[in-house]
């Protein structure tokens, strides 16, 4: 009890400066650093700072560095029920102060400053925008998150997956990847990669009789790998049978090209597809809602032009 009362009254006198309760009401709405709280509270740094070791010794206020910059919260919440109350009680009888009224004035424009900020540095960096976040983030950065979208609960057969990385990339937004292909070295190697993300299982076989069960899929992909295939329509049945029904099919590959030497240099079979040949080669094979997209061309690649299609069982 004793220890209690004695609580309460550290808490009272903490409380009972103006600018300490001042303080509190601003960082009970806003994270701020101490450059916010001097414009605010229109106070010189040595006065907050020290006002704010006095709030942190108390455990009203918590702080975290950002960079170079510090910002302050209050703590209310973790002080105790009797605090709580105290606070409670503080700030209904506080914020109807004229005080309170001209902070929170001050304290909306400095908000505003950020947010200003943030606006001129964008204006300012629009034509540089795309090779800045390039410099910091690399050039795909804006796509990987993409697979977010996935339902966590799906699994998915990526159908041709050579070395993995689409396996890769996906594993970490959905349930369970099934990776196949028929290349004993390509699996190697994807294994390799992929031995960090045990919700991936590796399988050999042939896409034109794939080794997964009848509607154990909720999506498939087959990237780069259709025009390795003498069978196309064949592999996008066997695609279907192993989809659910409603489950969704994405493949990429290349628009027709004349790259003739892709035959002997690389066992391509296909010298790319054409739109309506894609539409037929999905429809036959059971997909509706099918869409076509050729992508941007890149212009530091060397090979085709690529699409990308879609379509679901």
């Amino acid at each position: 009890m004793l220890l209690t009362q004695a609580g309460i009254f550290d808490d009272l006198s903490t409380l009972s400066d103006a600018t300490r309760s001042r303080m509190l009401f601003l960082l009970d709405r806003h994270e701020l650093m101490v450059s916010e709280l001097c414009a605010v509270l229109q106070l010189p740094q040595s006065t907050v700072s020290r006002h704010l070791k006095t709030l942190l010794d108390a455990g009203w206020v918590s702080s975290r560095k950002e960079g170079t910059s510090r910002y302050y919260t209050l703590m209310a919440e973790s002080r105790g029920p009797a605090a709580r109350r105290l606070w409670i009680l503080l700030r209904e009888q506080f914020g109807n102060s004229a005080a309170a009224d001209q902070d929170a004035r001050r304290l909306k424009t400095v908000i505003s400053g950020r947010q200003a900020k943030s606006r001129e540095f964008f204006e300012s960096a629009a034509g540089q925008w795309d090779k800045l976040r390039e410099e910091l983030f690399g050039r795909a950065s804006h796509l990987q998150a993409l697979p977010g979208l996935l339902d966590p609960e799906w699994t998915v057969g990526d159908l041709g997956c050579g070395t993995g990385p689409a396996a890769a990339a996906l594993a970490p937004f959905v349930a369970r990847v099934i990776a196949v292909d028929r290349s004993g070295e390509m699996l190697q190697a994807a294994r390799r990669r992929l031995r960090d993300c045990p919700n991936v299982e590796v399988r050999r076989g042939e896409l034109e009789s794939l080794p997964i069960g009848d509607a154990e899929l909720d999506a498939a992909t087959l990237l780069l790998v259709l025009h390795h295939l003498s069978g196309p329509g064949e592999a996008l049945r066997e695609a279907a049978r192993a989809l659910r029904p409603g489950g969704r099919i994405l493949l990429c590959d290349m628009l027709p090209h004349d790259r003739e030497e892709y035959r002997q240099q690389m066992g391509h079979i296909w010298l790319g597809f054409g739109e309506d040949q894609i539409k037929g080669l999905l429809a036959d094979a059971g997909f509706g809602k099918i869409r076509i997209a050729p992508l941007a061309s890149n212009t530091a690649a060397k090979g085709p032009a690529l699409f990308v299609a879609s379509g679901q069982k």
